[in-house]
């Protein structure tokens, strides 16, 4: 029979499960479970050091809120490690013997990974069926990374390998890389895809070392016919698990099977990752996926309008979108879902007057947010440097100036402080941001083609 606190676990679990989604949930917050309350205080059991480390960092806040919501008993909420099997309710890894059985083979099927007998031990993560290449809209900026994906989801013969999609938070990524699974798995239901992020795979090898069953996790992954990591970045400073991800790599690419790799920047640009780890994954195909234009922003919404059965949405209002909400392709989608989902609810027609009202929040963010990893990239672009360089040592003119002007835009267009400014530019010294400042202020007052140049820099980047 459940205590209270753990009737209320029941609840805050379902609450933390939405909040965060399936795949951080099942990876950190469900092996959770309530041990005992103490006065004011309930002592959560985590299974183990590293994981209990994890969830302080990142979601004790969070956890701690929503049982001071549950109940106003509770005011403080402290992690406890224990590998003995806690109450009921906390049906996790904590829960399981201390050898687990043998991971079970990935089989393929249309909607996501699922092991044999649909155990939810499953090392893949699922699909999300509207991510597709039909549901995916080509531009200038993501045609490369969508040719290339077509290529590998067409052919079963290797042509380049891995196949590396980078580019920012929102860009589609991750939709390629699904339709890719997707596309491989309706042309060849046989072959095994395996698709997961980079922060799952770490968390299963943690788990495979805790029960000492690292040969069945190195075999699940060397098994596969077509391996895909999502957000490599993560595995980032994280030397055990780079040691295991770089011999899974070579061993999956030494049977000629495909890999197929995505993270934030290009394989050169990685922080934390090793050398090693950044050359093998610039070996094959690195495809980058820009941030979208204005006209492929437009054609995105027509698309979603299209799906959603809405297509007579005044094109003042698509276009207003197009303009305002620059950042990612996900707050453009959310913008539309809660401009139509108001209008149904309150029953008013769609109109631009009544967008602005909606959105007045979203624009006046849009409006001021501009991140400094955006202007290092325009700013490399448009002076034709490379990106690495920027954030180098090297003091030649060609990168000095350009860097120069990259640290006046985002102490202009940016609310980051110097010493915030300077560790964006490699980790560089608040004075030296201060001097950069001053001198493009007074580079200003004499060149007009350096004033014009950033001119143009702002507008592109505020537009």
């Amino acid at each position: 029979m459940m205590t209270p606190w753990q009737d209320a676990w029941q609840g805050i679990r379902a609450k933390l499960r939405a909040e965060f989604g399936d795949a951080t949930f099942d990876s950190w917050l469900k092996p959770l479970g309530v041990l005992r309350a103490e006065g004011s205080k309930v002592l959560i059991t985590v299974p183990t050091r590293f994981m209990c480390d994890w969830v302080k960092t990142h979601y004790l806040g969070r956890i701690t809120d929503h049982w001071r919501q549950e109940t106003g008993a509770v005011i403080d909420v402290e992690l406890v490690v224990s590998v003995q099997s806690p109450p009921p309710i906390a049906i996790a890894v904590a829960a399981q013997p201390a050898t687990r059985p043998a991971a079970s083979p990935v089989r393929s099927n249309g909607h996501g990974e699922e092991p044999d007998g649909g155990n939810e031990d499953s090392y893949g993560a699922p699909l999300d069926s509207r991510f597709t290449f039909d549901s995916f809209v080509v531009g200038k900026s993501n045609e490369l990374a969508h040719a290339a994906a077509r290529r590998v989801s067409n052919n079963s013969k290797v042509q380049f390998n891995p196949l590396f999609l980078y580019g920012g938070v929102g860009l589609g990524k991750t939709h390629l890389m699904h339709a890719i699974a997707a596309e491989i798995r309706a042309r060849n239901p046989e072959r095994k895809v395996l698709y997961m992020s980079a922060e799952k795979f770490m968390y299963q090898f943690i788990r495979a070392l805790r029960y000492k069953d690292t040969m069945a996790f190195k075999e699940q992954f060397r098994s596969v016919d077509v391996l895909m990591i999502d957000d490599v970045q993560f595995i980032a400073n994280k030397d055990s698990t780079q040691e295991e991800f770089f011999h899974t790599f070579n061993a999956v690419i030494d049977q000629h099977r495909q890999v197929v790799i995505s993270g934030d920047r290009s394989p050169s640009d990685l922080e934390g990752i090793e050398d090693r780890i950044k050359s093998r994954l610039g070996w094959g195909l690195v495809a980058d996926v820009h941030p979208t234009d204005y006209e492929l922003r437009v054609g995105i919404l027509q698309s979603k309008l299209e799906a959603m059965g809405r297509p007579d949405m005044p094109n003042e209002v698509t276009e207003f979108l197009a303009r305002k909400i620059i950042s990612n392709v996900r707050e453009l989608e959310g913008a539309l879902n809660r401009v139509t989902a108001y209008a149904e609810l309150v029953g008013r027609p769609v109109s631009l007057e009544m967008t602005q009202e909606v959105l007045q929040d979203l624009i006046r963010s849009n409006d001021r947010r501009v991140s400094i990893a955006e202007i290092q990239r325009h700013v490399a672009e448009y002076f034709n440097v490379r990106l690495s360089d920027l954030l180098s040592a090297r003091r030649a003119r060609a990168v000095a100036r350009p860097r120069q002007v990259a640290m006046y835009l985002a102490k202009q267009l940016t609310s980051r402080s110097l010493p915030e400014i300077g560790r964006k530019f490699g980790g560089r010294d608040h004075t030296t941001v201060m001097h950069a400042v001053r001198r493009i202020e007074e580079l200003r007052e004499t060149d007009s083609s350096l004033d014009q140049d950033i001119e143009n820099l702002r507008r592109t980047l505020e537009t």
